[in-house]
Formats: structure tokens, sequence, C-alpha cells
């Protein structure tokens, strides 16, 4: 958790919340055994919520923090943590880290090292992206060392 909200002070947010995920399996039941962890085994998941500038059109206090759903595929996210961040800043940009293909969401920006190329429909975010990488590849060091010569902010 530490190194997520440290990503986030680097990259300029202030981490303004956090959900949690319990995870339950078919029964309901919370999952205790099986699951991955460092030292216990891990029943829940942790979302940073951050915010970069100052957003007028927030909604506090609409949902609870804690989100109890069943675990589904590798990194399969509960559908309900998109619609209770959509409650809380509609119409504002939305970046999630580490997705996957089913993670994808609408107006969203996903980022993840299993996505396929590069799918941008924002017509601001594409004239962004073309200038910050001419040659549409943004994985490659070289490209993120020219974007930060030419000026352009990481």
């Amino acid at each position: 958790m530490e190194l997520g909200r440290d990503c986030l002070k680097l990259w300029g947010y202030e981490r303004v919340d956090e959900l949690i995920w319990v995870k339950t399996n078919q029964l309901q039941r919370i999952i205790r055994t099986g699951r991955t962890g460092h030292w216990l085994n891990h029943g829940k998941e942790h979302c940073l919520v951050g915010m970069k500038g100052n957003p007028t059109n927030l909604n506090r206090g609409l949902d609870c923090d804690v989100i109890v759903a069943e675990v589904r595929a590798t990194s399969h996210k509960p559908d309900e943590i998109y619609g209770i961040i959509e409650r809380l800043s509609p119409g504002t940009r939305k970046i999630e880290l580490f997705g996957r293909p089913h993670n994808i969401q609408p107006n969203w920006i996903t980022l993840g090292n299993q996505l396929d190329g590069i799918r941008l429909v924002d017509p601001e975010l594409i004239t962004q992206f073309q200038k910050r990488y001419p040659d549409g590849n943004c994985m490659s060091p070289a490209s993120a060392n020219a974007a930060s010569i030419n000026g352009i902010q990481k």
C-alpha cells in the first residue's frame, strides 16, 4: 500500500480515499484460505482513490468504502467499484492501473501490460498522445526520455 501511495504522490495525485473489496466465494463467505499474501491470506483488496487538481463536481458521502463481492477471474474487479468512482466524480477522467481486457470501461484510461495496443477515443487525449509519442511507442525508455527532453511533463 505504501508503494501505491508513493506512486500517487509522485504522479501528482492526492490520495483522497480508499475502497476495500472484501472477497467472497460462491456461497458469499469471506475467502480465508488459498489466496496469495505475504504473511497472511488476503481476503481483501485495496483501491486507492486519488485526485488531481480541485474538481468542483464531487459527490461526497454517497457510497460506502467497502464492497463485498464474489471473486471472479484474476484481476477482475467487482463491477460496483466503477459505479462508486463514477458517482464520486461524474464527468471527470479516470485511470485504472494494472488493468486487463475485461477491466476496460467507457470513459476510463486503462493501463496494463496485458492489454493489446493503445485504444484512445477522446480527441484531446489522442492529440496529447501523438504529441508526446510521435512514433506511437509509449513503452520504450527512449520515448519517455525524448518526451522529457522536449519539455513534455511526465
